[in-house]
């Protein structure tokens, strides 16, 4: 991994309209990503990740603002940059009538490599992607998990150093998906690949991603790795558990001189958010010992991502998705923003963008 810059967006900025409406998706999007990084884009159902990838990926015209990807400018040099991306959408990418094998040897006469190249090329991702034993199935005999995997390897026939996944685990079972998430890790450990997704499960951004940035109504309110989040906009969940409502009152006085965080007082049990709980956690407990207060139980539990979402904007994701537009993934709109803007409509969204 180095710190060369792969992506560097200024004001990125996304207007759709549809029957004399406009909509603004994506509002001064701007950031950098460098080489090697895992990126993970977090945020409900119509927070604009989705049009933000189809942007950089050059599938959609920006309204305003600027980006480079890989070296290339999306507005002045869109082959430039497609010749040098993977791009998985949220839909499956093969032709359902097509052997996987001969899928893969497709794209990669699509990106102009020669026939040779081609079938190395085939034969080294059907192996690291574990697709060996369904490679000479149609597509649509694929489960869903066989079919993501065979879009990525769509998506990475021709080498590229950065690849798009848009929401790459939706709707797989959990061993699907962790299998598709091994395989994802392998690009960065086996290939250097330059990983950037969008993901709406907030355990994966979590676990796997070295960088979180969320979204939320178009914009980017926070980018830092999970940890650094959760520490400075969450904290830790302590809770203790007294004998009766008289200790505890009397263990609130004591913790109130021990943090600063409020407390919450509830019958014979108190809780408070703090960062580096699990420090403060047992001196809590020794002082109340100390004072003669007997704690019949203290939990301690860490921050989530949904934590650091409710507390940068005052509700949870899931809330936050109830009854969100989906305008940032349909096709209509986006032809409908290209025309509007005087721009040719996206050739396609299939896996590799230039398929």
């Amino acid at each position: 991994m180095t710190n060369q810059p792969i992506i560097e967006t200024e004001g990125l900025t996304k207007v759709f309209t549809a029957k004399k409406t406009s909509v603004q998706a994506v509002t001064d999007v701007s950031f950098t990503a460098t080489r090697g990084e895992l990126v993970a884009f977090l945020g409900p159902n119509g927070a604009g990740k989705s049009t933000s990838l189809r942007m950089l990926t050059t599938l959609i015209p920006p309204t305003s603002g600027t980006a480079r990807v890989v070296g290339r400018d999306i507005r002045t040099d869109a082959a430039g940059v497609r010749a040098r991306i993977g791009y998985v959408g949220q839909l499956t990418s093969g032709s359902f009538a097509q052997r996987v094998r001969d899928e893969l040897l497709s794209q990669g006469a699509f990106y102009g490599m020669s026939r040779r190249d081609s079938i190395r090329r085939a034969d080294e991702l059907i192996e690291s992607l574990d697709l060996g034993s369904f490679a000479t199935r149609t597509v649509q005999q694929l489960s869903g998990g066989q079919k993501r995997r065979l879009d990525i390897a769509l998506g990475l026939m021709h080498a590229p150093p950065l690849i798009f996944l848009d929401e790459p685990s939706t709707g797989l079972d959990p061993q699907s998906r962790a299998n598709l998430w091994d395989h994802i890790l392998d690009l960065r450990t086996q290939h250097g690949t330059t990983v950037f997704l969008t993901t709406h499960y907030l355990e994966e951004a979590d676990r796997y991603a070295e960088r979180v940035m969320v979204m939320d109504k178009g914009r980017i309110i926070a980018d830092d790795d999970a940890t650094a989040l959760k520490a400075t906009l969450a904290g830790d969940v302590l809770t203790f558990g007294f004998a009766d409502a008289a200790d505890a009152t009397r263990a609130r006085a004591i913790v109130a001189r021990l943090s600063n965080a409020d407390i919450t007082l509830d019958e014979a049990s108190l809780s408070l958010a703090v960062p580096d709980g699990d420090q403060l956690l047992p001196i809590v407990i020794r002082e109340l010992h100390a004072a003669g207060i007997t704690v019949r139980s203290a939990t301690g539990v860490p921050p989530t991502l949904d934590d650091v979402f409710l507390a940068l904007t005052g509700r949870t994701l899931r809330e936050a998705g109830e009854g969100a537009a989906e305008s940032e993934s349909s096709t209509a709109d986006d032809l409908t923003s290209a025309s509007s803007a005087g721009a040719s409509a996206p050739e396609t969204e299939k896996t590799g963008v230039l398929s």
